[in-house]
């Protein structure tokens, strides 16, 4: 069998859920990364270590959890601290997505998901995905829906959105556009189309793996993967 992988990606309200959504009800292996940055971060991980180290106990909630408002409240206004969060964080994550990549692949599956929010922020990712989906809406929308969700004020939303790398950038970037600028339903046939034609594809990214094989290289492959993007 042949597997590829599919880089996901979008920006802050742009409607990601919406679309992974609908992937897995046509069911499609996603991983997402979002899921897998909580689960590394849980108490007495090494990762909850580091950042009590460099942040302090005041992001921590009353169950010992992290704070995440919190905490995306100081990477939000210092890149700096965004950078060093990153740095704590991105090697477990990593080796998390591998392991869960590598089931997926045992299991048979044609493609599998990756669902990174700074898939094209951070570039090197995109370098192992066979292709990169962006889930597109346009800026006027964008900023309404960020304000209605999160109850934000004008000045607040945009200071939120201009974080990320604008959507028109990224654009530029991904093999395949979802647009979700419109109704659901709209959506739903992008995906759908999609989806159709990712299952035709040809192209892979793995060679054929005997399972041995796979499972004895893994802890080489996590290693080499870690050390490239920490570099």
């Amino acid at each position: 069998s042949t597997m590829f992988l599919v880089g996901l990606s979008g920006g802050i309200a742009s409607g990601k859920s919406t679309v992974v959504a609908v992937l897995r009800e046509l069911g499609c292996a996603v991983i997402d990364a979002d899921v897998i940055a909580r689960q590394v971060v849980q108490p007495h991980s090494k990762a909850h270590q580091q950042i009590l180290q460099h942040f302090g106990t005041e992001i921590l909630l009353e169950n010992g959890e992290i704070n995440r408002e919190a905490l995306g409240n100081i990477i939000f206004s210092q890149p700096e601290k965004r950078r060093l969060l990153n740095s704590i964080t991105h090697p477990e994550i990593l080796k998390e997505m591998l392991k869960q990549v590598l089931k997926y692949f045992v299991l048979g599956y044609r493609y599998v998901i990756l669902d990174i929010p700074l898939l094209f922020e951070t570039r090197g990712l995109t370098r192992f995905m066979k292709y990169t989906v962006l889930v597109y809406c346009d800026p006027p929308t964008q900023l309404a829906r960020l304000m209605k969700r999160n109850g934000l004020g004008t000045a607040e939303a945009q200071a939120r959105i201009g974080s990320q790398l604008p959507l028109d950038e990224k654009r530029k970037w991904a093999t395949h556009v979802i647009d979700n600028s419109g109704d659901r339903e709209s959506t739903r046939r992008q995906v759908l189309r999609l989806h159709a034609r990712l299952e035709d594809s040809l192209d892979f990214l793995w060679a054929r793996l005997a399972l041995g094989t796979a499972v004895a290289g893994l802890g080489g492959l996590v290693f080499l993967l870690v050390r490239h993007f920490v570099s």
